[in-house]
């Protein structure tokens, strides 16, 4: 299921529990069973459905979202450093935020901050519902998480031609060539799924990150005066966007 995709149900048990699914990650169907309170019978069946339909995946009785990007990773070698570019799963979760911290924590990307204070909050990476939609790939080396890249949607259908951006990379891997695999990576899931611009925000401090987007074709659209306020000095934010 693409992130493009309308969601469309005709049964609501059906409806029910694709949202269970979907504001957990990953559930285990007996779970669904319980707290929906649902006969297991009736379970089996709506999720043979939602699995035909491509909504849902079922993994000996795992459940998750069928995102259309799971089984595609790609192995990359730069300077002796060997990394994979990949989806994100759920379990990535823990490690993902942390390496979204980290990469925040040096008060240069403010939107990191705030992608890190949501995953926090949900506990859910991958989201697919009538209000919002958001994918993440990864970056890992020994399955450590060192990079991520973030596309999240606007369900505002005059905006749905846009989607919002973010990347970032832990600093010492920064010169290996990953942020430019995760951004290539982003872009072209952008590409396919039919989006027409990205746009990120930065701080005007944050000079690697905006000649990082400059090298690969993004342009300073506007620069909001004195936006951010760090360590009690305000701060531009430049607003910079790529079209595909």
């Amino acid at each position: 299921m693409k992130l493009t995709d309308k969601l469309s149900f005709d049964h609501e048990d059906r409806r029910d529990l694709y949202e269970y699914v979907e504001s957990h990650g990953t559930v285990k169907r007996k779970e669904v069973e319980q707290a929906l309170k649902m006969d297991p019978r009736a379970v089996r069946h709506h999720v043979a459905i939602l699995k035909r339909d491509g909504y849902l995946t079922d993994d000996d009785g795992v459940l998750k979202v069928a995102f259309e990007d799971e089984g595609a990773a790609e192995e990359h070698v730069s300077d002796e450093v060997e990394f994979v570019i990949r989806q994100a799963h759920q379990s990535d979760l823990s490690g993902l935020i942390g390496a979204i911290r980290h990469v925040a924590d040096e008060g240069t990307y403010i939107e990191a901050e705030e992608v890190a204070d949501i995953l926090d909050h949900e506990e859910v990476l991958l989201r697919h519902n009538e209000l919002e939609s958001r994918m993440f790939f990864v970056a890992t080396v020994d399955e450590d998480v060192v990079g991520w890249v973030h596309i999240r949607v606007p369900e505002l259908e005059k905006l749905h031609h846009t989607a919002e951006l973010t990347v970032g990379v832990l600093a010492e891997y920064r010169d290996h060539d990953v942020g430019s695999h995760l951004l290539e990576r982003g872009v072209n899931w952008a590409k396919q799924n039919g989006y027409e611009k990205l746009y990120n925000s930065v701080p005007a401090t944050n000079e690697g990150a905006i000649k990082f987007l400059e090298k690969h074709g993004w342009e300073t659209e506007a620069v909001r005066e004195a936006h951010y306020k760090i360590d009690d000095d305000y701060v531009d934010e430049v607003m910079m966007a790529v079209s595909l």
